[in-house]
């Protein structure tokens, strides 16, 4: 049986249409036409902050957004390893093998921030989807958006190198600070 589990990213050009493609991919889970996981709403303001307008659990695990993995792409996104994008021309990171790591765990956000420019809303949908036509026929032809596919277990390993990374130059910066003191 083939892994159809997918995050797909999403934008529209109007926030009307992310919510009423929120409300039929909700439709489209509750027909069982796709197998929902998570799906929220972001809002991409300026400077890469990534604001979630609305969220749903469709697991029944009632996670908050904060603790489920679009929380944590959204967080990693506009957070911290955000602002360690800004580093990479410092000395914060201190050797190309640092470099190397955060630019891999970087490459499925870096889609997700084109896929959703700033000042625009979208969906971020985690699900399995055994025919694509369903979310197809409401994103790219009702709704004129625009969006990705990826699959769910690469965005998962890339969180987790995004998280290490992350840490690894936190670590890394309180060194090199005390260091200097």
């Amino acid at each position: 049986m083939a892994n159809n589990d997918k995050v797909i990213i999403m934008s529209f050009d109007t926030e009307s249409k992310s919510y009423q493609a929120f409300s039929e991919l909700k439709t489209l889970h509750g027909k069982g036409d796709i197998r929902g996981e998570q799906m929220a709403v972001i809002e991409h303001r300026s400077n890469h902050n990534l604001e979630p307008k609305d969220f749903i659990d469709f697991t029944g695990n009632d996670k908050t957004f904060k603790g489920s993995m679009i929380g944590m792409l959204v967080g990693i996104l506009g957070g911290p390893l955000g602002v360690l994008l800004g580093w990479f021309t410092g000395s914060m990171i201190g050797t190309s093998q640092d470099v190397k790591e955060v630019k891999n765990a970087m490459s499925i956000f870096e889609k997700a921030i084109q896929i959703i420019p700033e000042g625009e809303t979208g969906v971020i949908l985690i699900c399995n989807e055994e025919n694509t036509g369903h979310i197809d026929d409401i994103v790219l032809e009702q709704l004129n958006g625009k969006m990705e596919r990826l699959e769910k277990s690469d965005v998962e390993e890339e969180l987790e190198e995004a998280k290490y990374a992350e840490k690894e130059a936190q670590e890394g910066a309180k060194k090199r600070w005390f260091k200097n003191k």
